[in-house]
Protein backbone atom coordinates (compact mmCIF):
# COMPACT_ATOMS: atom_id res chain seq x y z
CA UNK A 1 0.00 0.00 0.00
CA UNK A 2 1.43 3.38 -1.03
CA UNK A 3 1.12 5.83 1.85
CA UNK A 4 0.96 9.61 1.45
CA UNK A 5 2.69 10.92 4.56
CA UNK A 6 1.57 14.43 3.69
CA UNK A 7 -1.93 13.50 4.83
CA UNK A 8 -0.97 14.09 8.46
CA UNK A 9 -0.70 17.83 7.78
CA UNK A 10 -4.39 18.13 6.86
CA UNK A 11 -7.07 18.99 9.41
CA UNK A 12 -9.64 16.39 10.38
CA UNK A 13 -12.41 18.02 8.35
CA UNK A 14 -10.27 17.90 5.20
CA UNK A 15 -9.29 14.27 5.82
CA UNK A 16 -12.90 13.29 6.37
CA UNK A 17 -13.88 14.75 3.00
CA UNK A 18 -11.12 12.75 1.28
CA UNK A 19 -12.26 9.51 2.91
CA UNK A 20 -15.92 10.12 2.16
CA UNK A 21 -15.12 10.81 -1.51
CA UNK A 22 -12.98 7.63 -1.60
CA UNK A 23 -9.87 9.55 -2.58
CA UNK A 24 -8.13 7.83 0.33
CA UNK A 25 -9.07 4.83 2.46
CA UNK A 26 -9.22 4.57 6.23
CA UNK A 27 -6.27 2.18 6.01
CA UNK A 28 -4.15 4.65 4.06
CA UNK A 29 -5.02 7.38 6.54
CA UNK A 30 -4.12 5.17 9.48
CA UNK A 31 -0.77 4.12 8.01
CA UNK A 32 0.21 7.75 7.38
CA UNK A 33 -0.37 8.55 11.03
CA UNK A 34 1.36 5.39 12.25
CA UNK A 35 4.40 6.43 10.17
CA UNK A 36 4.32 9.85 11.81
CA UNK A 37 4.08 8.25 15.25
CA UNK A 38 7.07 6.02 14.54
CA UNK A 39 9.07 9.06 13.45
CA UNK A 40 8.09 11.61 16.11
CA UNK A 41 6.74 9.89 19.21
CA UNK A 42 10.14 8.65 20.47
CA UNK A 43 11.17 12.32 20.70
CA UNK A 44 8.18 13.54 22.71
CA UNK A 45 6.55 10.54 24.48
CA UNK A 46 2.97 11.61 23.84
CA UNK A 47 1.29 8.32 22.82
CA UNK A 48 2.08 5.85 25.59
CA UNK A 49 0.06 2.81 24.52
CA UNK A 50 -0.14 1.87 20.84
CA UNK A 51 -2.52 -0.78 19.44
CA UNK A 52 -1.44 -0.91 15.81
CA UNK A 53 -2.95 -4.26 14.79
CA UNK A 54 -6.26 -3.52 16.47
CA UNK A 55 -6.33 -0.17 14.64
CA UNK A 56 -5.54 -1.85 11.31
CA UNK A 57 -8.40 -4.31 11.78
CA UNK A 58 -10.76 -1.47 12.58
CA UNK A 59 -9.68 0.57 9.55
CA UNK A 60 -10.15 -2.48 7.31
CA UNK A 61 -13.67 -3.01 8.72
CA UNK A 62 -14.56 0.63 8.03
CA UNK A 63 -13.28 0.40 4.46
CA UNK A 64 -15.35 -2.74 3.92
CA UNK A 65 -18.46 -1.00 5.26
CA UNK A 66 -17.90 1.90 2.89
CA UNK A 67 -17.35 -0.46 -0.05
CA UNK A 68 -20.72 -2.08 0.69
CA UNK A 69 -22.42 1.31 0.65
CA UNK A 70 -23.20 1.35 4.36
CA UNK A 71 -23.92 4.73 6.03
CA UNK A 72 -20.76 6.40 7.28
CA UNK A 73 -20.25 7.81 10.76
CA UNK A 74 -19.57 11.49 11.36
CA UNK A 75 -15.87 10.76 11.99
CA UNK A 76 -15.49 7.80 9.62
CA UNK A 77 -11.90 6.62 9.43
CA UNK A 78 -10.29 9.37 11.51
CA UNK A 79 -7.43 8.08 13.70
CA UNK A 80 -7.61 9.02 17.38
CA UNK A 81 -5.92 8.23 20.66
CA UNK A 82 -7.71 8.58 23.97
CA UNK A 83 -6.48 10.22 27.16
CA UNK A 84 -5.13 7.63 29.59
CA UNK A 85 -7.67 8.73 32.20
CA UNK A 86 -10.49 7.46 29.99
CA UNK A 87 -11.54 3.81 30.20
CA UNK A 88 -11.18 1.94 26.92
CA UNK A 89 -12.38 -1.64 26.59
CA UNK A 90 -9.53 -4.05 26.04
CA UNK A 91 -6.88 -1.31 25.93
CA UNK A 92 -4.50 -0.62 28.81
CA UNK A 93 -5.69 2.33 30.91
CA UNK A 94 -3.32 3.32 33.73
CA UNK A 95 -4.62 6.74 34.87
CA UNK A 96 -0.91 7.60 35.01
CA UNK A 97 -0.59 5.61 38.23
CA UNK A 98 1.56 2.57 39.07
CA UNK A 99 -1.45 1.30 41.03
CA UNK A 100 -3.20 0.71 37.69
CA UNK A 101 -0.17 0.06 35.48
CA UNK A 102 -1.62 -3.25 34.23
CA UNK A 103 -5.30 -2.23 34.21
CA UNK A 104 -7.32 -3.30 31.16
CA UNK A 105 -10.96 -2.16 31.45
CA UNK A 106 -13.83 -4.39 30.42
CA UNK A 107 -15.93 -1.50 29.13
CA UNK A 108 -15.74 1.81 27.31
CA UNK A 109 -16.75 5.12 28.81
CA UNK A 110 -19.69 6.89 27.15
CA UNK A 111 -17.34 9.29 25.35
CA UNK A 112 -15.43 6.41 23.78
CA UNK A 113 -18.68 4.66 22.85
CA UNK A 114 -19.92 7.75 21.02
CA UNK A 115 -16.62 8.22 19.22
CA UNK A 116 -16.64 4.59 18.09
CA UNK A 117 -20.21 4.94 16.86
CA UNK A 118 -19.04 7.93 14.83
CA UNK A 119 -16.44 5.74 13.09
CA UNK A 120 -13.07 6.65 14.62
CA UNK A 121 -10.04 4.37 14.48
CA UNK A 122 -8.52 4.09 17.95
CA UNK A 123 -4.76 3.65 17.77
CA UNK A 124 -3.78 4.10 21.41
CA UNK A 125 -3.71 6.22 24.57
CA UNK A 126 -2.15 9.61 25.32
CA UNK A 127 -0.08 10.48 28.38
CA UNK A 128 -1.39 12.25 31.48
CA UNK A 129 -0.13 13.06 34.98
CA UNK A 130 -1.14 10.70 37.78
CA UNK A 131 -4.95 10.84 38.11
CA UNK A 132 -4.82 14.02 36.00
CA UNK A 133 -3.49 16.03 38.94
CA UNK A 134 -1.45 19.08 37.97
CA UNK A 135 -0.91 20.85 34.67
CA UNK A 136 2.39 19.10 33.97
CA UNK A 137 2.36 15.73 32.20
CA UNK A 138 4.66 13.22 33.88
CA UNK A 139 4.11 10.03 35.85
CA UNK A 140 5.90 6.98 37.22
CA UNK A 141 4.48 4.65 34.58
CA UNK A 142 5.51 6.37 31.35
CA UNK A 143 7.65 9.35 32.34
CA UNK A 144 7.26 12.89 31.00
CA UNK A 145 5.81 14.16 27.75
CA UNK A 146 7.92 16.89 26.15
CA UNK A 147 6.89 20.14 24.52
CA UNK A 148 7.45 19.81 20.75
CA UNK A 149 8.42 23.49 20.45
CA UNK A 150 11.23 23.02 22.99
CA UNK A 151 12.01 19.51 24.22
CA UNK A 152 13.39 20.88 27.49
CA UNK A 153 9.98 22.32 28.42
CA UNK A 154 6.70 20.89 29.68
CA UNK A 155 3.71 20.43 27.40
CA UNK A 156 1.32 21.28 30.24
CA UNK A 157 -1.47 19.00 31.34
CA UNK A 158 -3.32 17.06 32.20
CA UNK A 159 -4.27 16.37 28.56
CA UNK A 160 -0.63 16.90 27.65
CA UNK A 161 -0.11 13.79 25.55
CA UNK A 162 -3.16 14.67 23.48
CA UNK A 163 -1.95 18.22 22.82
CA UNK A 164 1.53 17.07 21.78
CA UNK A 165 0.15 14.32 19.52
CA UNK A 166 -1.95 16.94 17.74
CA UNK A 167 0.82 19.52 17.46
CA UNK A 168 3.23 16.96 16.00
CA UNK A 169 0.64 15.74 13.48
CA UNK A 170 0.50 12.24 14.98
CA UNK A 171 -3.28 12.66 15.37
CA UNK A 172 -5.92 14.81 13.63
CA UNK A 173 -8.27 14.78 16.66
CA UNK A 174 -7.99 13.84 20.34
CA UNK A 175 -10.08 13.79 23.48
CA UNK A 176 -9.27 15.08 26.93
CA UNK A 177 -10.76 16.19 30.22
CA UNK A 178 -10.68 19.38 32.26
CA UNK A 179 -11.21 20.22 35.91
CA UNK A 180 -8.89 23.15 36.45
CA UNK A 181 -7.59 23.72 32.93
CA UNK A 182 -6.56 20.33 31.57
CA UNK A 183 -8.00 20.86 28.09
CA UNK A 184 -6.95 24.51 27.90
CA UNK A 185 -3.48 24.62 29.46
CA UNK A 186 -1.78 22.03 27.22
CA UNK A 187 -3.52 23.48 24.17
CA UNK A 188 -1.94 26.84 25.01
CA UNK A 189 1.49 25.32 25.65
CA UNK A 190 1.41 23.32 22.37
CA UNK A 191 -0.27 25.72 19.90
CA UNK A 192 -3.47 23.71 19.38
CA UNK A 193 -7.15 24.22 20.28
CA UNK A 194 -8.76 22.89 23.45
CA UNK A 195 -12.38 23.43 24.49
CA UNK A 196 -13.72 23.14 28.01
CA UNK A 197 -17.40 22.70 27.13
CA UNK A 198 -20.24 23.52 29.45
CA UNK A 199 -20.86 20.91 32.13
CA UNK A 200 -23.08 18.22 30.63
CA UNK A 201 -22.42 19.18 27.03
CA UNK A 202 -20.38 15.98 26.65
CA UNK A 203 -21.86 13.68 29.31
CA UNK A 204 -19.44 11.57 31.37
CA UNK A 205 -20.44 8.02 32.29
CA UNK A 206 -19.78 5.96 34.35
CA UNK A 207 -19.10 8.17 37.34
CA UNK A 208 -19.30 7.89 41.12
CA UNK A 209 -20.46 11.51 41.44
CA UNK A 210 -23.01 12.39 38.79
CA UNK A 211 -23.62 15.84 40.29
CA UNK A 212 -20.01 17.04 40.29
CA UNK A 213 -19.74 19.77 37.68
CA UNK A 214 -16.09 20.85 37.74
CA UNK A 215 -14.76 17.90 35.76
CA UNK A 216 -15.76 17.69 32.08
CA UNK A 217 -14.65 15.79 29.00
CA UNK A 218 -14.16 17.50 25.69
CA UNK A 219 -12.40 17.79 22.33
CA UNK A 220 -8.93 18.90 21.27
CA UNK A 221 -7.88 19.55 17.68
CA UNK A 222 -5.79 21.83 15.48
CA UNK A 223 -8.71 24.01 14.34
CA UNK A 224 -11.97 25.27 15.77
CA UNK A 225 -13.79 23.67 12.84
CA UNK A 226 -12.50 20.27 13.95
CA UNK A 227 -13.58 20.97 17.53
CA UNK A 228 -17.12 21.55 16.25
CA UNK A 229 -16.89 18.36 14.20
CA UNK A 230 -16.04 16.31 17.28
CA UNK A 231 -18.86 17.89 19.27
CA UNK A 232 -21.34 16.79 16.65
CA UNK A 233 -20.43 13.21 17.53
CA UNK A 234 -19.94 13.50 21.30
CA UNK A 235 -22.41 16.11 22.55
CA UNK A 236 -26.02 15.35 23.46
CA UNK A 237 -28.03 14.20 26.47
CA UNK A 238 -27.83 10.86 28.26
CA UNK A 239 -30.55 9.79 30.73
CA UNK A 240 -27.94 8.41 33.17
CA UNK A 241 -26.25 11.80 33.48
CA UNK A 242 -28.51 14.26 35.35
CA UNK A 243 -26.47 17.33 34.36
CA UNK A 244 -26.39 16.48 30.65
CA UNK A 245 -27.66 19.24 28.36
CA UNK A 246 -30.76 18.43 26.36
CA UNK A 247 -29.44 19.68 23.02
CA UNK A 248 -28.29 17.36 20.23
CA UNK A 249 -24.78 17.29 18.81
CA UNK A 250 -26.19 18.39 15.45
CA UNK A 251 -26.22 21.92 16.89
CA UNK A 252 -22.48 22.09 16.15
CA UNK A 253 -22.91 21.24 12.49
CA UNK A 254 -24.14 24.75 11.71
CA UNK A 255 -21.98 27.40 10.06
CA UNK A 256 -19.29 28.85 12.29
CA UNK A 257 -19.40 32.21 10.52
CA UNK A 258 -20.28 35.05 12.90
CA UNK A 259 -20.93 38.73 12.33
CA UNK A 260 -18.85 40.19 15.15
CA UNK A 261 -19.80 43.82 14.58
CA UNK A 262 -20.88 45.44 17.84
CA UNK A 263 -20.30 42.36 19.96
CA UNK A 264 -19.17 43.49 23.40
CA UNK A 265 -15.95 41.83 24.48
CA UNK A 266 -14.52 42.19 27.98
CA UNK A 267 -10.71 42.32 27.93
CA UNK A 268 -9.14 40.94 31.12
CA UNK A 269 -5.42 40.18 30.60
CA UNK A 270 -4.85 39.62 34.33
CA UNK A 271 -8.36 38.31 35.08
CA UNK A 272 -8.88 40.85 37.84
CA UNK A 273 -5.34 41.08 39.16
CA UNK A 274 -3.71 37.64 39.22
CA UNK A 275 0.03 37.60 38.40
CA UNK A 276 0.77 36.95 34.72
CA UNK A 277 4.25 36.73 33.21
CA UNK A 278 5.22 39.77 31.16
CA UNK A 279 6.06 37.59 28.12
CA UNK A 280 2.53 36.21 28.12
CA UNK A 281 0.96 39.67 28.49
CA UNK A 282 3.06 40.93 25.60
CA UNK A 283 1.72 38.29 23.23
CA UNK A 284 -1.89 38.72 24.35
CA UNK A 285 -1.82 42.49 24.04
CA UNK A 286 -0.93 42.17 20.36
CA UNK A 287 -4.19 40.26 19.80
CA UNK A 288 -6.56 42.86 21.21
CA UNK A 289 -6.61 44.55 17.80
CA UNK A 290 -7.85 41.30 16.20
CA UNK A 291 -11.14 41.60 18.06
CA UNK A 292 -11.33 45.27 17.17
CA UNK A 293 -10.66 44.42 13.51
CA UNK A 294 -13.54 41.94 13.70
CA UNK A 295 -15.79 44.82 14.70
CA UNK A 296 -16.09 44.00 18.39
CA UNK A 297 -16.41 46.67 21.04
CA UNK A 298 -13.50 45.79 23.33
CA UNK A 299 -13.54 47.15 26.87
CA UNK A 300 -11.35 46.56 29.92
CA UNK A 301 -13.63 44.60 32.24
CA UNK A 302 -13.70 41.48 34.38
CA UNK A 303 -16.38 39.70 36.43
CA UNK A 304 -16.05 39.71 40.21
CA UNK A 305 -14.11 36.49 40.86
CA UNK A 306 -13.08 37.14 44.46
CA UNK A 307 -14.51 33.84 45.78
CA UNK A 308 -13.41 31.64 42.89
CA UNK A 309 -10.16 30.53 44.53
CA UNK A 310 -11.80 29.26 47.71
CA UNK A 311 -14.70 27.68 45.85
CA UNK A 312 -12.45 25.74 43.52
CA UNK A 313 -9.93 24.59 46.11
CA UNK A 314 -12.53 23.41 48.63
CA UNK A 315 -14.63 21.49 46.13
CA UNK A 316 -11.55 20.07 44.39
CA UNK A 317 -10.22 18.78 47.73
CA UNK A 318 -13.64 17.33 48.54
CA UNK A 319 -13.60 15.48 45.20
CA UNK A 320 -10.03 14.23 45.57
CA UNK A 321 -10.70 12.75 49.01
CA UNK A 322 -13.91 11.14 47.80
CA UNK A 323 -12.39 9.60 44.67
CA UNK A 324 -8.82 8.77 45.67
CA UNK A 325 -8.91 8.70 49.47
CA UNK A 326 -9.64 4.95 49.65
CA UNK A 327 -6.33 4.25 47.85
CA UNK A 328 -4.15 5.89 50.48
CA UNK A 329 -4.17 3.10 53.09
CA UNK A 330 -2.58 0.58 50.70
CA UNK A 331 -0.83 2.66 48.07
CA UNK A 332 0.41 5.90 49.64
CA UNK A 333 4.02 4.90 48.99
CA UNK A 334 3.55 5.02 45.21
CA UNK A 335 1.20 8.01 44.96
CA UNK A 336 2.39 11.46 43.89
CA UNK A 337 2.97 13.90 46.75
CA UNK A 338 0.60 16.52 45.34
CA UNK A 339 -2.19 13.94 45.02
CA UNK A 340 -1.68 12.93 48.64
CA UNK A 341 -1.70 16.57 49.69
CA UNK A 342 -4.97 17.20 47.86
CA UNK A 343 -6.54 14.15 49.51
CA UNK A 344 -5.34 15.31 52.92
CA UNK A 345 -6.84 18.75 52.31
CA UNK A 346 -10.12 16.99 51.63
CA UNK A 347 -10.00 15.02 54.89
CA UNK A 348 -9.62 18.29 56.82
CA UNK A 349 -12.78 19.82 55.40
CA UNK A 350 -15.78 20.36 57.62
CA UNK A 351 -19.40 20.31 56.57
CA UNK A 352 -19.50 24.04 57.22
CA UNK A 353 -16.60 24.69 54.83
CA UNK A 354 -18.20 22.66 52.07
CA UNK A 355 -21.54 24.34 52.61
CA UNK A 356 -20.04 27.83 52.50
CA UNK A 357 -18.13 26.95 49.34
CA UNK A 358 -21.38 25.88 47.68
CA UNK A 359 -23.11 29.09 48.78
CA UNK A 360 -20.24 31.23 47.50
CA UNK A 361 -20.17 29.30 44.27
CA UNK A 362 -23.83 30.12 43.75
CA UNK A 363 -23.15 33.82 44.30
CA UNK A 364 -20.17 33.64 41.95
CA UNK A 365 -22.34 32.05 39.27
CA UNK A 366 -25.06 34.66 39.66
CA UNK A 367 -22.57 37.54 39.44
CA UNK A 368 -21.01 36.02 36.33
CA UNK A 369 -24.44 35.62 34.73
CA UNK A 370 -25.07 39.31 35.31
CA UNK A 371 -21.69 40.13 33.79
CA UNK A 372 -22.63 38.26 30.60
CA UNK A 373 -25.85 40.24 30.35
CA UNK A 374 -23.63 43.21 29.52
CA UNK A 375 -20.82 41.44 27.64
CA UNK A 376 -21.01 38.76 24.96
CA UNK A 377 -17.57 37.30 25.67
CA UNK A 378 -14.65 37.52 28.07
CA UNK A 379 -11.05 37.34 26.86
CA UNK A 380 -8.31 36.32 29.29
CA UNK A 381 -4.99 34.46 29.44
CA UNK A 382 -5.09 30.68 29.32
CA UNK A 383 -1.83 30.33 31.26
CA UNK A 384 -0.10 32.78 33.55
CA UNK A 385 3.35 31.61 32.42
CA UNK A 386 5.17 30.23 29.41
CA UNK A 387 5.98 26.51 29.21
CA UNK A 388 8.62 25.84 31.88
CA UNK A 389 11.37 23.29 32.51
CA UNK A 390 10.03 19.75 32.20
CA UNK A 391 11.95 18.69 35.32
CA UNK A 392 10.08 21.28 37.41
CA UNK A 393 6.81 19.82 38.79
CA UNK A 394 5.00 23.15 39.01
CA UNK A 395 5.46 26.92 39.15
CA UNK A 396 6.30 28.41 42.56
CA UNK A 397 6.61 32.12 41.70
CA UNK A 398 5.20 34.45 39.01
CA UNK A 399 6.53 37.98 38.62
CA UNK A 400 7.83 37.86 42.20
CA UNK A 401 4.54 36.57 43.67
CA UNK A 402 4.84 33.30 45.61
CA UNK A 403 2.34 30.54 44.76
CA UNK A 404 0.67 29.05 47.85
CA UNK A 405 -0.10 25.62 46.35
CA UNK A 406 0.88 23.51 43.35
CA UNK A 407 -2.17 24.66 41.39
CA UNK A 408 -2.07 28.41 42.09
CA UNK A 409 -0.24 29.15 38.85
CA UNK A 410 -3.36 27.98 37.01
CA UNK A 411 -5.86 30.44 38.49
CA UNK A 412 -6.41 31.85 35.00
CA UNK A 413 -8.08 28.55 34.12
CA UNK A 414 -9.64 27.29 37.33
CA UNK A 415 -11.28 30.62 38.16
CA UNK A 416 -13.27 30.14 34.95
CA UNK A 417 -14.06 26.54 35.92
CA UNK A 418 -15.59 27.84 39.15
CA UNK A 419 -17.93 30.18 37.24
CA UNK A 420 -19.47 27.32 35.24
CA UNK A 421 -18.94 29.04 31.88
CA UNK A 422 -17.52 27.36 28.73
CA UNK A 423 -14.03 28.37 27.62
CA UNK A 424 -11.67 27.67 24.75
CA UNK A 425 -7.93 28.01 24.27
CA UNK A 426 -6.93 29.19 20.80
CA UNK A 427 -3.36 29.79 19.54
CA UNK A 428 -2.47 33.47 19.97
CA UNK A 429 1.21 33.75 19.12
CA UNK A 430 4.73 33.04 20.27
CA UNK A 431 7.04 34.61 22.81
CA UNK A 432 10.51 35.76 21.75
CA UNK A 433 11.78 32.36 22.94
CA UNK A 434 9.58 30.65 20.34
CA UNK A 435 7.23 29.16 22.94
CA UNK A 436 3.48 29.16 22.18
CA UNK A 437 0.91 31.30 23.96
CA UNK A 438 -2.84 30.66 23.82
CA UNK A 439 -5.69 33.04 24.42
CA UNK A 440 -8.75 32.06 26.48
CA UNK A 441 -12.16 33.00 25.17
CA UNK A 442 -15.03 32.58 27.63
CA UNK A 443 -18.69 32.45 26.67
CA UNK A 444 -21.90 32.96 28.58
CA UNK A 445 -23.80 30.15 30.30
CA UNK A 446 -24.10 27.19 27.91
CA UNK A 447 -23.24 29.44 24.98
CA UNK A 448 -20.77 26.90 23.58
CA UNK A 449 -21.68 27.24 19.92
CA UNK A 450 -21.39 31.01 19.74
CA UNK A 451 -18.09 30.70 21.62
CA UNK A 452 -16.82 28.43 18.86
CA UNK A 453 -17.99 30.97 16.30
CA UNK A 454 -15.94 33.77 17.87
CA UNK A 455 -12.94 31.46 18.19
CA UNK A 456 -13.31 30.54 14.51
CA UNK A 457 -13.36 34.20 13.45
CA UNK A 458 -10.28 34.93 15.58
CA UNK A 459 -8.51 31.89 14.14
CA UNK A 460 -9.23 32.96 10.55
CA UNK A 461 -7.57 36.35 11.04
CA UNK A 462 -4.50 35.05 12.85
CA UNK A 463 -3.60 31.63 11.34
CA UNK A 464 -1.14 30.99 14.15
CA UNK A 465 -1.92 27.28 14.55
CA UNK A 466 -0.24 26.48 11.22
CA UNK A 467 3.27 27.10 12.62
CA UNK A 468 4.86 23.68 13.04
CA UNK A 469 6.99 22.65 16.03
CA UNK A 470 10.68 22.04 15.46
CA UNK A 471 10.45 18.25 15.84
CA UNK A 472 8.15 17.97 12.82
CA UNK A 473 9.49 18.05 9.29
CA UNK A 474 7.67 20.39 6.96
CA UNK A 475 4.74 19.18 4.89
CA UNK A 476 6.31 17.67 1.76
CA UNK A 477 3.40 19.02 -0.26
CA UNK A 478 4.18 22.64 0.61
Amino acid sequence: MKVDNGLVFLDATELLELVQCRKISARELLEAHLNQIACVNPKVNAIVTLVEEQARRRAHELDELQARGQPLGLLHGLPIAHKDLTMTKGIRTTFGSPIYSDNIPGRDELLIHRLKQAGVVTLGKTNTPEFGAGSQTFNQVFGATLNPYDLSKTCGGSSGGAAVALATRMLPIADGSDMGGSLRNPASFCNVVGLRPSTGRVPSWPTDHAWFSFGVQGPMARSVRDIALMLQATAGPDPRVPLSINEPGELFGQSLELDCRNLRVAWAPTLGGIPVASEVLGVLQQQRRVFEDLGCQVEDACPDLREADEVFKVLRAFRFEMKFGPLVSEHADVMKDTVLWNIEEGTKLTGSQIGKAQQRRTKLFQRTLQFFEKYDFLVAPVCQVLPFDVTQPYIKKIEGVEMETYIDWMKSCYFITATGMPAISVPAGFAKSGLPVGIQLVGGFRDDFRLLQLAHEFEKLTGIATQLPSVVQADPGR
